[in-house]
């Protein structure tokens, strides 16, 4: 066999015994897409799912710290992908001080996704959720163009300057023909002691971009300040909180994101993205 020439796109990556590649994916930072991607596959797990969550931000790795795995992990005893909470993890962080910049360029970006994907023994799971990096950049590309993703799940916030940029992270993903499963609004409403909602960063922004792209509304996230503490402990909200309003949120989005999956899986089609 050569080896590809100049210009020769890579050969495609397969990942035997892994039933759904998902990408959960943002147009920014801060609108806790690392928060839902952690959370979202531990609910699966918790339907009975055989589930992994690969970290694929190469810059800005979340995976070790709100997993509470201390890093850089000693590949000699312990084996990647490395199982806690029912998953199987994997991530940068877990290789690399956490106190040192990775100052890489596109192609290094690429080597190591594509390593993660096929140099780690990820079958057999039901479903790999990608830990998206904000944005549209280097390992975006490698992503979408180079794995064949079952489908994309946007996060957002509420608010004007959230919705614009998940307008973005559609549009990618549109024009790389990757379905995108619908859209779920985070952080989307408080409910305070007294009883009462609050819709601190606006509301229903999130169900207005789905309807507009023409993609399904995967449903509403809460805010909880548990979710920080959660975050310092390095156990994940639907973990550490099994019975709370926030993991009955998360366990509802998986079943719409299951339904989504079976829509594809079924032969329908998912709506076009209409950007207009």
């Amino acid at each position: 066999m050569r080896p590809p020439g100049p210009g020769t796109p890579p050969p495609r990556i397969s990942l035997p015994g892994v039933r759904h590649l998902l990408a959960v994916a943002s147009g920014k930072g801060g609108v806790g897409k690392s928060t839902v991607a952690a959370n979202l596959a531990l609910a699966l797990a918790r339907s009975g799912a055989k589930v992994g969550l690969m970290d694929a931000d190469i810059y800005g790795p979340s995976v070790p710290i709100m997993m509470g795995i201390p890093c850089p992990v000693d590949q000699a005893t312990t084996p990647f992908p490395i199982e806690k909470y029912g998953l199987k993890l994997m991530s940068i962080g877990f290789v690399v001080p956490q106190d040192r910049a990775i100052i890489w360029r596109g192609p290094m970006v690429d080597r190591a996704l594509r390593q993660f994907l096929t140099e780690l023994s990820w079958g057999p799971l039901d479903y790999l959720i990608l830990d998206m990096p904000p944005g549209t950049g280097d390992a975006q590309l490698t992503i979408t163009q180079q794995t064949n993703l079952t489908g994309a799940v946007i996060v957002t916030t509420p608010q004007d300057v959230s919705l614009i940029d998940a307008r973005k992270g559609l549009e990618m993903f549109r024009e790389v023909r990757v379905p995108v499963l619908g859209i779920v609004e985070n952080m989307s409403y408080f409910m305070g002691e007294d009883g009462k909602r609050y819709d601190i960063f606006r509301h229903g922004g999130g169900q207005k971009l789905a309807e507009a792209a023409g993609v399904p509304f995967l449903g509403e996230i809460p805010i909880d300040p548990r979710v920080a503490e959660c975050g310092d402990a390095g156990e994940p909200m639907v973990h550490r909180y099994p019975d709370s309003p926030i993991t009955a949120a998360y366990m509802k989005l998986a079943e719409s994101v299951v339904a989504q999956l079976d829509r594809v899986e079924g032969g329908a089609e998912l709506p076009e993205v209409q950007m207009g």
